[in-house]
Order: C-alpha cells, then structure tokens, then sequence
C-alpha cells in the first residue's frame, strides 16, 4: 500500500473496511476539508487526477501563502469507489474532522450527491457540486447548502443543442438526436431538458441507456448506427463507457465530428484507451486544459521540491484542472467568510455565507494565476448556479484544443425549470423557501 501525506498535520492513512481512512491529527489553527476520492474502483483512471488536483491545491495554498490569511488547509481522503453508501460513510466519518468540522463536502458523484444533500443541509455543511448533481439545487431558496457552479447538467444539454444547431445551419429542426447516458442518476439528469427542447426546436429525440459500467454496448451503437442513423449523438458517460461509446461509435462508422460528450465524456482517460477511433471526438468542457495558466509555475515549484501528490502525466489534465477550479472556488469563499467572522478556522454554516457571496470576476482569476482555467460566476442566495458557461472542445489524436469560446446556457428557459423543480422538491419535503430579498 502506498501512503501519502495528506496534510501539514497529517499522519499516515489506511484504509479500514474498503472505504475510511484512519483520522488525522488535527491542528486547531487548520481548516480540514474532507475529500471524498475513488482512487480504486471501476472509476479510478477519471478519479486519480481529481484527487491529486485537490490534494496539490491545497498544499499550494499551504505552502506558497502560509494558508488563507495565515489559516492552513488540513484535509484526509476518504476511498468511495464511486459508490453511494461509501460516500455516505465517509461523510459520516469525516465531518467531524477540525476544530469547527467539515468545511464542505465535494461528492465527485451525482448519486452521493443526492444522498448527503438532507444530511449535509441538516449539519450545516456546504455541498459544492461543481457541474454535477441536481440541476435544480441551483435555486438556493430551497436548497441553501448545495452550490452547482459554474452550470448544471440541463445548461449543458442546452449548450449542446445550441452548439449542433449552428454547425446544422442555425437549426436542429427535422434532425435526429441521440442521447447514450449511464443508466443512473447521473446519465439522466439532462433528459427533460432535451425533451422539452426536442418538442420546442422541432428535433427527434432517441434515449439509449447503458447499464454500469458501460463496457456492453455492441447492440446499443448497432442500432444507433444502422436504424435510427440520428444527425448528431450526445453522451452523458462516465469511466470506461466513454471509451467503449467510441470505439463502438467508430465501428459502425459514426462520425465523430457529430459525437458530443458532457464534460465527464471529456477527459485523456475517455479517449487515449480508444486510441486513433478518438481522433475529432467532441466534449464539453467547464474549465481549461493544459499548463498555461501562471498557477502551474508555483505548481512546477511545489512539485520540485518535493511537495506534490500528484503524477506528473496527470497535471494539466482535464480533471486535474477541473479539481483545481473547485478547490479555488470555496478557498475564495473562505477568504469572503473571513473578511466577516476572523481569519480562524471557520464553520461550515459561515463558509456557506461566503459562498452565497462568491464574486469571481475574470480580476480575480487573474490575480489569483487561475486565468484561462475558468470563466467568471456570481453566486448569490437565489442563484448557486453562477452563471457560469462551457466551452466545445475537440480531441485532435494526442491533446484538447477548445474549438469554440464560452457558450451561456439560455437561462430565460432553464431558471423557470429549476424553480419548478425545486419547488416540487419542497413540497415533497414540507420546507419553506427563503427569502433571498
């Protein structure tokens, strides 16, 4: 077993029971952020440079800047799999961990997603689901604690629609869409979304589920490929069905220029494994690939002096940099919560207000070193969505290269939707919504 130090005042970690690692000893000047990683599992190749990206900012932040305003990062990982009662039990374990407890919990699965929303809300512990979970969480009225920066899953089924209608000459009307989505609740997040835009831009819309973990799906691209022969296929895939979906699309001869994933059908593991099938292969992406951004000079640093977790093949990765993105999203909400409560380890419950008044504006990212890995959002207590925007990118055999700007989601028709939901959602659950006046 191979150990890493996880802290400035970390000690070794196992693993006990396949998913908990031993607590840490804690400092009481440190704020401790649980990590909830699949480093094993079905989807260890997409969960690696998720963790590694966390584990090196932080440690950036800890070492470069002596911690936010002199408070340092104190953080443990805990081994879900990708499995919805280990991310429970991990949360369990772990949120206790600090002087003041969890500072927020980052899922990394839309299924554990929904299982910690009531428990985290209850314990006053901020969810940053960051382009994952429930879409309608966005509404803050009813979901106080849950945060879908910078754009949800039905934004992105709406970017996708406006970016295949435009290369259909400006309408996808008369055309066939296909969506091949992991059968779970993750994969059919978007299906409403794309039903009502079938019906509203004149398109037919087909649905194809593909049974965890996706490596069956022969039958599935033989009936896209030779009987429906749809115009364009959109994918909501995760691990090693995104592979399989291309190398299955290629086989029956799908052009890859008409194939567009979700930004978890987008990363190096999602199309090195298909090999030359992958070459003009298309995704969505929420932040930026590569290692041009001036942060990684402090990471190339860090990691020089021996100070890094992460594989060096890994950094500039597509998940990498996403992991990157949402650690700097709730370290600056913790820098706003401090100008408030005292540059101390803070609660979750005052970390949410910080978050609620997240501002980043492309300034900040700049100031920050971040610049080109993320558009600006603006939370506030009606809206955890941000207003944030995502970006087409396109595998070219050996690296991303975005190949349009950031496309805003049409948030005239999708604010409306949230609500809806989220009202529902409310009802269900006898809450009140607040008011955010």
């Amino acid at each position: 077993m191979k150990f890493k130090k996880l802290g400035v005042a970390a000690v070794a970690a196992a693993v006990l029971a396949g998913s908990f690692a031993v607590p840490q000893v804690q400092a009481a000047g440190e704020q401790s952020v649980p990590l909830l990683v699949y480093r094993t599992g079905p989807y260890a190749p997409n969960g690696i440079p998720i963790a590694d990206g966390f584990n090196d900012f932080m440690q950036l932040i800890n070492t470069r800047d002596g911690g936010i305003n002199g408070v340092k990062y104190t953080w443990e990982e805990c081994e879900t799999q990708y499995n919805n009662d280990r991310g429970v039990e991990c949360y369990e374990r772990l949120k206790a961990n600090g002087a003041t407890g969890a500072s927020v919990v980052n899922p990394y699965s839309t299924g554990i997603t929904y299982a910690l929303i009531e428990r985290a809300t209850s314990d006053k512990v901020p969810v940053l689901s960051m382009g994952y979970g429930r879409a309608d969480a966005s509404d803050g009225r009813v979901f106080p604690y849950v945060f879908t920066m910078p754009i949800t899953y039905w934004a992105g089924a709406d970017v996708m629609v406006q970016y295949a209608a435009k290369e259909s000459g400006g309408s996808l009307k008369g055309k066939k869409v296909a969506l091949v989505y992991h059968d779970s609740a993750y994969g059919k997040e978007p299906i409403a979304t794309l039903e009502r835009l079938a019906e509203e831009e004149g398109f037919a819309f087909s649905k194809f589920p593909v049974a965890h973990p996706g490596l069956e799906q022969k039958a599935t691209w033989l009936q896209i490929g030779r009987q429906l022969r749809p115009d364009w296929v959109f994918m909501w895939g995760w691990g090693v069905m995104n592979s399989t979906a291309i190398k299955e699309a290629a086989a029956v001869g799908f052009p890859m220029e008409k194939f567009v994933g979700i930004w978890w059908s987008g990363a190096e593991a999602d199309v090195v494994p298909a090999g030359a099938a992958a070459k003009n292969y298309k995704s969505l992406n929420i932040t930026g690939v590569g290692t041009s951004a001036p942060i990684f000079r402090d990471l190339e640093k860090m990691h020089a002096d021996g100070l890094g977790v992460a594989d060096k093949a890994n950094i500039g990765t597509v998940l990498y940099n996403r992991a990157l993105v949402n650690a700097f999203y709730y370290t600056e909400a913790i820098r706003i919560a401090q100008a408030e409560y005292g540059a101390k380890p803070l609660t979750g419950e005052q970390i949410q207000w910080g978050m609620e008044r997240l501002d980043i504006s492309q300034a900040v990212i700049d100031k920050a070193g971040m610049t080109g890995l993320l558009s600006p959002v603006k939370i506030t207590c009606a809206d955890h969505e941000g207003g944030g925007s995502a970006v087409v990118q396109q595998w070219d055999g050996s690296k991303w290269s975005a190949i349009t700007d950031f496309i805003a989601p049409r948030r005239d028709a999708l604010r409306p939707a949230y609500e809806a939901s989220a009202a529902q959602y409310a009802s269900e659950k006898g809450l009140t919504l607040r008011s955010c006046n």
